[in-house]
This record gives structure tokens, C-alpha cells and sequence, in this order.
């Protein structure tokens, strides 16, 4: 059945609710399987438009999650998703159906699986392209302990691009481990599949044939179905090579329709009879049954609340800040190349796509290839701009040290979602980047206080040449005139932003990096009103260089030096001032706050700074707390 809105009263499930956990699904006549998929999706839809998040990739999976459950002794036999994009169903199928209206909210269900949740969530997860490698461990551990048991990967075309995922298919192959591995092929991540394997998938399905199983276990191959003229776009020639898994050992099956769910059972019970490295091929359609998401796959990857106020907001998304900026810049500097893992709309770069395609590059989810990819750019004297979510250059790390800082090359970072990120929970927060950056040479940091200053970083990041990083936090600005000059801010220097009770001859010092230094100012304001004690705040805009300039003129005045970053506070900005003060010898009293040594579950953003005491109340405490043990300290 198609679906054209979002329901807002819970549907009547009267098959689903009978369902708490799969054993309850096994028992069901397959004939009842198609009534479980529909009620499914209906309560999909519904909670789905009470909580916000994932969206099209779980209603493309409602089918495949219903006969993987009826054909698998799940948790006995292990079901890994990569991503978790689309584990809603999943959820729903073991035993957390009515808890799905939580998700991703505070003390509610998380966003991705996760190991703590569950025991049907086999593997956590967050980043892409995983599954594969966590499946062939389980597989292999499982022989080796004598406990055999069906080990099935999902995964999507999308994530397949990772180079991770054919280092798995290569040394599953080299094992011959018994492992199924679900090509979910649905043409998408966020964005449209790009690349040279999306078009050996799209070829294979242009070949006109497929390979399918007896029920006794046995491949032969036969014609491809009606349903399958006609429905990729974009594809290769149809006399296609070979396939790409046959030609590495896997026994390889389909492709499948995905929303066949007979179809589904039938294939799944016939390969458990199978063993060694396995790939299914099954196509299906993100969005599938809501007509708005099936033809605005893009729009509808991810929803709001239904709920959610609506009320405008003047301040631009900083992701929306860099790719104006990006614009620009291209406009005046014809070197300007922009490079993104998979990421264009979450980046901010569609506009920058339709203007300069010839000058966007979306390598698809393959981190550690866009910043060398950068690298060789840039040795051909080209300058290039990389925008990456902080979560996800963790897996370029090696690249940024050895292909990019070694070689002190010229290549500017964007990088969005700094700091924590709310309803996406740990597996996103961007929480490690000072501390994974600052340690390696010829590297620029900064982090702006406001939009206005984003701009002029990336300006001053782009202009600087060798490789500079801008790192700037998930949603909108504080609503600040944007001047659309572009300036370039000195290299190393801090600014003093607010100063209270002025005359007095000594001073608390807080030293403010990024995304908190409006907070710091509304504490110090507070603070102050209720000490008579001079407070100022820098912002800090450096994380390296550090102005040690300015810390060496606050120092003779200053009484305790704070430091506030919406970072971990081990190997962050504020460590970074300590390792200073300790080598000048500057001996005073300090308080550094961050985040503390733990992963923080989703929240709000707002509920999650106040819950780390970043916000302005829980800065202004921490401050009353320090310098009351001060005075008790000078007093004893």
C-alpha cells in the first residue's frame, strides 16, 4: 500500500502487536508475513513523525527486516546493520515496538543500535561500512569456538563504497568464512550513489539475467523478472563484466526484489543450506510505501518531529555559512577545488555543486580517500577544500598526519558538526578533534565564535598555505550580521571580548574556545554581579597557535585562568593552555572545562551542554565553585 502523510494517531497494528519478539514472528504462516510488513510500516511512518531522524532508509527495509527475523534464530544467529540508518524495524520486531516514539531523545531509545540496548543488537554502530568486518569476526570466532551459527551483514550500496568494506570481502573470502552478506542496493546513501561500483551494480542489473537458489541449495540462472526493466537510472552499458563478487570467491545470488518478502524467505531459508562467503543482491526503493519520500528520497533520508515548532529562524545553519563562503571563494580563486565523502547536502555544498560541477568532487563514504585525494590535488599547485564531519576525519587521521601535514600541503578543512550533536548521540559528536589535531605539525586550527566569524576563518584558512582546519558546531548561528567582505584574521591571535568590573586590580581570566565563548560571556556577566572581581573573556579563535602572547600579558593579573571548549577536555584546547602555562612557568590556579572522560547518550543540544555543564548556568557554577575554593585555599 502506498501512504501520502505522516500519521499522528497510533495506527491499529492488530498482527504487529502480537509480536514482541521474533519468536513470536516465526510462528506466524509466511501467508501472514505481507500484513506484518504493511502494519509495520504504517507504525514506522507513525513513530518515525514522533520522534524525527532516519526516515527513507527504513521504510526501503521493512520487508527484508521481516524475513530476516522469520528466517534467522535471531539473537542465536547474529544480524549486523551497518550504519543503523535503518534499524528502526529491527527495533520494533525485538521487543522495543511501543519505546520506538523515544528515539533519539533523551533516556529514550538510541538512534543506532547499540550493544547495551539489546542482545539482538549484535554490534553498534554509527559510522558506515563496518558490517562486514564486525560479521566476519563473529563468523570467525564462532568457528573457532565451536558454536556454529548463521552470521548475516547488511549492508547498503552506499557503504559498500568504503575501501573498509572490500578489505572484509577480501579476507572473508581468504577465510572462508561461513558468512551471508545483504547487498541492500537502493542506488542511495544521503545522496545518489556515485562511482564506478554503482555502475558495475547498475550493469549487473542491466544484464537481463539472474542467479536464484532451489530450496535444496543449488544457484542456476535464469531471466530477470518484469519488474526490473526500466527501474535504475543512470546505468552502464548492458553487456556488463563480470561480477565483481563472483570474481573474488563469494557465491553470489540475485539480484533479488527487496520488497518480495516471500521471495526474501525463500532465498534466505535455501542459502542457510549453503556455506563459505555468500552475497545477496536485493534492489529496493528508499522511502518504499510513502509516496512523498519515494520521490524525494533526498529530502525525506531524515524528518523532523511533526511536532516540532515551526517558527522561523533568522540565523543561517553554519553548514549554509560554509557553502556561501565556498561560493565565494570560487568566484575569486579559480584554484579552488571542493572535495566531500558523501556528504554534499549535510555539508552545505548543493549550490556550490550546480555552480562549479566540474569543480566538485563527492568521492562517496571514503574519508580516508578524500583528504589524500586532497593531498595529490594539492601537489599540482590546485588548493582544495575538504568538508567533513569532525566524526568522520577520525577515519582519515592517518591521511591528514602522513598525506597531508608531512608534506605540509595546502589543503583547507571545513570541518561541521564540532562539539556534540545532540539527537544523533556519541557515534556522531565531534568531541576529539582538537585533541587528534593539534598534536601534528604545520597545522592551523580554529574554531569561530559566531557565523561572521566562520566566514573570516575559512577566508583566513583558505588564504593560509599549508593546511588549515576550521571546525564549527551542528546547527544555526547566533543570528550576527554576516559582513560579506572577506577578511584575513592574524594567524595566532585572540581577542578580548568582554570585560566586567573593570577597575578592580584582579581578574578571573576565561579563556573561551569556539562554540561556548557566548556562554562564557553571559557566565562572567553573572559572575561578576556577584563578585567584586574583575572578569574578562578572550575568545581564544586559535587552538594552534595558541596567542601565548596574551596569556603571558593576562598572567601578572590574573588570580584563575578558566578554559571553556565544547570538547573532551583530556588533549583539548584547554590542555593545550596547561602544557603552555607549565612550560613558561607561569604558575596560577586553573579550571578547565569541557567534556568530561565518558560518551554522552542523545539529547538535545541544549539538554546535553547543560547535562556537561557547558552552558552559561553551568559555567557560571563551576566558577563559583573555583574561586570559593580559592578563597578557602588563600584562608587555610
Amino acid at each position: 500500500m502506498l501512504y501520502t502523510e505522516i500519521p499522528t494517531q497510533r495506527p491499529v497494528t492488530p498482527l504487529l502487536d502480537t509480536i514482541n519478539h521474533p519468536e513470536q514472528l516465526r510462528l506466524l504462516e509466511q501467508s501472514q508475513l505481507a500484513q506484518v510488513a504493511d502494519e509495520l510500516r504504517q507504525f514506522i511512518l507513525y513513530a518515525a513523525g514522533q520522534s524525527g531522524g532516519h526516515f527513507g532508509a527504513n521504510l526501503g527495509v521493512i520487508e527484508l527486516t521481516v524475513a530476516l527475523h522469520y528466517c534467522f534464530n535471531t539473537p542465536h544467529d547474529r544480524l549486523i546493520w551497518d550504519v543503523g540508518h535503518q534499524a528502526y524495524p529491527h527495533k520494533a520486531l525485538t521487543g522495543r515496538r511501543e519505546q520506538l516514539t523515544t528515539i533519539r531523545a533523551k533516556d529514550g531509545l538510541a538512534a543506532f543500535p547499540a550493544r547495551e540496548e539489546s542482545e539482538f543488537d549484535t554490534f553498534g554502530v554509527g559510522h558506515s561500512s563496518t558490517a562486514i568486518s564486525a560479521g566476519l569476526g563473529m563468523a570467525l570466532a564462532r568457528r573457532y569456538q565451536n558454536k556454529p551459527c548463521e552470521v548475516v551483514s547488511i549492508i547498503g550500496d552506499g557503504a559498500m563504497t568504503a575501501g573498509m568494506a572490500f578489505e572484509a570481502l577480501n579476507d572473508a573470502v581468504a577465510h572462508n568464512a561461513d558468512l551471508m552478506v545483504v547487498l541492500n542496493d537502493n542506488d542511495m546513501s544521503i545522496s545518489c550513489s556515485t562511482g564506478g561500483f554503482a555502475k558495475h551494480l547498475a550493469a549487473i542489473w542491466e544484464r537481463g539475467e539472474f542467479v536464484n537458489i532451489t530450496e535444496e541449495g543449488e544457484a542456476y540462472v535464469q531471466p530477470h523478472p518484469e519488474w526490473l526493466y526500466n527501474s535504475r537510472l543512470h546505468c552502464a552499458a548492458t553487456d556488463a563484466a563480470d561480477n565483481l563478487f563472483k570474481a573474488i570467491g563469494f557465491d553470489y545470488f540475485g539480484p533479488y526484489d527487496g520488497h518480495d518478502v516471500k521471495q526474501l524467505v525463500h532465498v534466505f531459508k535455501a542459502l542457510k543450506k549453503r556455506t563459505g562467503p555468500r552475497l545477496i543482491h536485493i534492489y529496493t526503493k528508499k522511502g518504499k510505501g510513502f509516496a512523498p519520500a519515494e520521490s524525494d528520497q533526498i529530502k525525506y533520508h531524515a524528518i523532523s518531529k511533526l511536532n516540532a515548532l515551526t517558527a522561523a529562524k533568522t540565523a543561517p545553519k553554519y553548514s549554509d555559512v560554509f557553502g556561501q563562503w565556498l561560493c565565494d571563494e570560487a568566484a575569486q580563486d579559480s584554484r579552488l577545488l571542493a572535495i566531500t565523502p558523501a556528504m554534499c547536502e549535510g555539508s552545505g555544498m548543493v549550490q556550490f555543486a550546480k555552480e562549479y560541477p566540474e569543480r566538485f568532487f563527492d568521492v562517496a563514504i571514503a574519508e580516508q580517500h578524500a583528504v589524500t585525494l586532497a593531498a595529490g590535488m594539492a601537489c599540482e599547485g590546485l588548493k582544495p577544500v575538504v568538508a567533513i564531519y569532525s566524526t568522520f576525519l577520525q577515519r582519515g587521521y592517518d591521511q591528514l598526519v602522513h598525506d597531508v601535514a608531512l608534506q605540509n600541503l595546502d589543503v583547507t578543512f571545513g570541518i561541521d558538526r564540532a562539539g556534540l550533536v545532540g539527537e544523533d548521540g556519541p557515534t556522531h559528536a565531534g568531541a576529539y578533534d582538537y585533541a587528534y589535531m593539534r598534536t601534528i605539525p604545520n597545522i592551523v586550527i580554529m574554531a569561530p565564535k559566531d557565523e561572521n566569524e566562520c566566514r573570516q576563518m575559512l577566508h583566513t584558512a583558505y588564504l593560509y598555505p599549508g593546511p588549515a582546519a576550521v571546525r564549527y558546531p551542528r546547527g544555526n548561528g547566533l543570528g550576527v550580521d554576516i559582513q560579506q567582505k572577506m577578511l584575513e584574521i592574524p594567524i595566532g591571535q585572540a581577542e578580548i571580548v568582554a570585560s566586567f568590573n573593570a577597575q578592580c586590580d584582579e581578574y578571573i581570566s576565561v579563556l573561551a574556545f569556539g562554540s561556548r565563548v557566548q556562554a562564557a560571556v553571559d557566565a562572567a556577566e553573572a559572575f561578576a554581579v556577584k563578585h567584586e572581581i574583575g572578569v574578562r573573556v578572550v575568545n581564544m579563535r586559535f587552538i594552534k597557535p595558541l596567542d601565548t602572547q596574551m596569556l603571558d600579558d593576562l598572567a601578572s593579573s590574573t588570580s584563575l585562568f578558566v578554559t571553556v571548549e565544547e570538547h573532551a577536555v583530556m588533549g583539548g584546547a584547554g590542555s593545550a593552555v596547561n602544557e603552555y602555562l607549565a612550560e613558561a612557568q607561569i604558575v596560577k590556579p586553573l579550571l578547565n572545562l569541557g567534556l568530561d572522560d565518558t560518551f554522552m547518550a542523545q539529547a538535545t543540544h541544549a539538554q546535553m551542554l547543560h547535562q556537561a555543564g557547558l552552558d552559561a548556568q553551568g559555567i557560571e557554577k563551576s566558577m563559583n565553585q573555583a574561586w570559593s575554593a580559592l578563597g578557602q585555599s588563600v584562608l587555610s
